[in-house]
């Protein structure tokens, strides 16, 4: 217990009260606190056969125990955030961040290593990359040897563009001895600096060299998509089938499976993988987009529904999500103009192709080739080979005779 008297789960749930609020298209109406620590306010959907609920009770219990037992150790309550992280980049449902972010609320100036790498963990996934960065530094500051905040360090800078400082942070990671995670890393990099066959021989050799579900998962993924950005998409289909088969949920793995079905004009397949995947706002948008294509009834409500969660997010100030709004906007929304807005806000922050590809189509879309201007400069610094890209920078140069009707499509 708390001094207050206050169970950890009561503190939890209090503290997540508005942003679930929030989070609900009827977020106009003014949060209510619990007053029962008893009460459950959300349950969250279990598959069945599901042990995730049992698992997140343990831990919470070891979080309980520690903070009447031990209240300065943040171990029990990183574990705790730690897999409400994943459980939220693995089912694309924000509401696990806030869990975390509760969690870690007692923690929120600690030193531990592990403490400050979810937090950098938990403020990248709200873009705050700058805040990532230096608690990821913290961590590698008290211990140098923090292989994870290595690799953190690498995807962000990845994000960003900043290619050098990626291949630094993979080069730490070699140093550490730490093969699997200094493939991966450097055959992303490599792949985005322009040598997409050098990037994929290395990414192949890593998945060769694991055995690990987690990252094979992650190798298998981004094959797929090297494979599709290198104009093969039958070896793609391969690597992203083989990512589905080992039974893991990823909502990335997701998010770029339908948008190769969608580049591949098989709506109907992203349909049928994405049912009961609404939750996530990235995924109900390439569900929408499929459903418009194939003019199916739960197209118009699907449509609504990210309306209005956009809306929400732009009144709490959420900007995760900007490249998604973006193509809601051009392709669902028929508003080239505000999709061009979002778009180049959101490369302002994030430089990686799939940040490039909605600029550049709302650029053509809204006649203004001169928005297009900083992805035209990264492909020529960085000697990025995906054709489709490519073919839209041609497209962007020059405005086209008559402006262009956008069609759902990613």
């Amino acid at each position: 217990m708390f001094s207050n008297g206050m169970t950890v789960f009561f503190k939890i749930f209090a503290a997540l009260a508005c942003l679930w609020a929030c989070l609900l298209p009827s977020a106009q109406a003014a949060p209510r606190l619990p007053t029962d620590p008893t009460e459950v306010l959300e349950r969250l959907p279990i598959r069945p056969g599901d042990t995730t609920a049992r698992e997140l009770a343990a831990l919470g219990a070891a979080v309980t125990l520690a903070a009447r037992d031990t209240p300065n150790n943040p171990q029990p309550a990183t574990q705790l955030a730690e897999r409400y992280y994943e459980l939220a980049i693995a089912r694309g449902d924000p509401r696990y961040i806030g869990y975390a972010d509760a969690v870690m609320a007692t923690f929120t100036q600690s030193s531990a290593p592990a403490a400050l790498v979810v937090r950098g963990q938990l403020k990248q996934y709200r873009h705050d990359f700058d805040g990532a960065l230096a608690d990821f530094a913290a961590a590698l500051n008290a211990d140098p040897a923090f292989a994870s905040a290595h690799a953190w360090r690498g995807a962000i800078y990845k994000v960003q563009a900043n290619y050098p400082a990626a291949k630094a942070e993979c080069d730490a990671l070699q140093k550490l001895d730490r093969a699997t995670l200094y493939a991966g890393c450097i055959g992303l990099a490599t792949a985005y600096s322009g040598q997409l066959e050098t990037g994929f021989a290395t990414l192949q050799r890593a998945l060769d060299q694991t055995q690990d579900a987690g990252n094979r998962l992650w190798l298998l993924t981004r094959l797929g998509e090297v494979a599709a950005w290198r104009g093969k998409p039958e070896q793609a289909e391969k690597y992203y089938r083989a990512a589905l088969a080992l039974g893991i949920d990823d909502g990335y793995l997701l998010a770029a499976w339908s948008d190769f079905l969608l580049d591949q004009k098989r709506p109907a397949e992203v349909v049928k993988a994405l049912a009961n995947w609404e939750a996530s706002d990235g995924l109900l948008l390439r569900l929408a987009l499929a459903e418009t294509v194939l003019k199916l009834p739960a197209a118009k409500a699907h449509v609504q529904a990210l309306a209005d969660r956009f809306a929400a997010a732009k009144v709490r100030g959420d900007t995760t999500h900007r490249a998604e709004e973006a193509r809601f906007q051009l392709h669902l929304g028929g508003n080239a103009a505000d999709a061009l807005t979002i778009a180049a806000a959101n490369y302002q922050v994030q430089r990686e192709p799939r940040d490039a590809r909605p600029l550049l189509e709302a650029a053509i879309a809204a006649r203004n080739p001169a928005a297009a201007q900083p992805v035209r400069d990264w492909l020529k610094s960085s000697g990025f080979e995906d054709a489709h890209l490519r073919q839209l920078v041609e497209a962007s140069a020059a405005p086209p005779l008559s402006a262009p009707k956008p069609e759902a499509k990613p």
